[in-house]
């Protein structure tokens, strides 16, 4: 067992009927909740209707990295902190329709960056009061910011050619050699 802080969470999901011939359905992320042993550990269906179906995905560990500490402050940062989600499709469910699946579940800016450079699917919901609080701690407790070096003024910078060999600048005027020509 890891002595990393570690909130279990399950994930709802939303499939949703739009006005798409072409696509009918558009599935979205719901909300993260607090993981209920009653909730088991296979996806299940939670409601359906003719114009929408959520579905619970129990059973994400979200553990806090202190090599990731900068990750939370950024998101603690941000205008709204919050969960991330990344999710995929999942073509083969038995269910007669695809099921978007949450693959991982974050509060790191850093692991929703990497996800969206991957190009997954990754949604975001607000967390709640109680676990920002926890992150909060976590990253008070963990978060060194980068001290900022100073730039040297390029005025200090020895001066080098196009090829990276130093180089020198003279103020003295050239003499002599400048084939003036004459009146005559």
């Amino acid at each position: 067992m890891s002595n990393r802080p570690t909130s279990e969470v399950a994930v709802l999901m939303r499939r949703e009927r739009i006005d798409n011939r072409w696509q009918p359905w558009r599935w979205s992320l719901a909300d993260v909740v607090p993981n209920e042993p009653a909730f088991g550990v296979e996806p299940r269906l939670l409601r359906q209707d003719e114009r929408e179906e959520q579905w619970l995905f129990p059973g994400f560990a979200v553990e806090l990295f202190r090599d990731d500490a900068e990750g939370y402050h950024l998101n603690l940062a941000s205008p709204a902190p919050c969960w991330f989600v990344m999710w995929r499709m999942d073509e083969d469910t038995g269910t007669g329709h695809p099921l978007a699946r949450p693959v991982e579940v974050s509060l790191s800016y850093h692991d929703a960056g990497r996800w969206l450079d991957a190009q997954e699917s990754v949604e975001q919901v607000p967390a709640p009061p109680e676990v920002l609080e926890g992150l909060r701690a976590f990253v008070d407790a963990n978060y060194q910011p980068e001290p900022k070096r100073r730039k040297r003024p390029d005025s200090f910078r020895s001066l080098q050619d196009r090829f990276g060999n130093p180089a020198s600048v003279s103020t003295e005027k050239l003499r002599g050699g400048g084939g003036g020509g004459g009146h005559g």
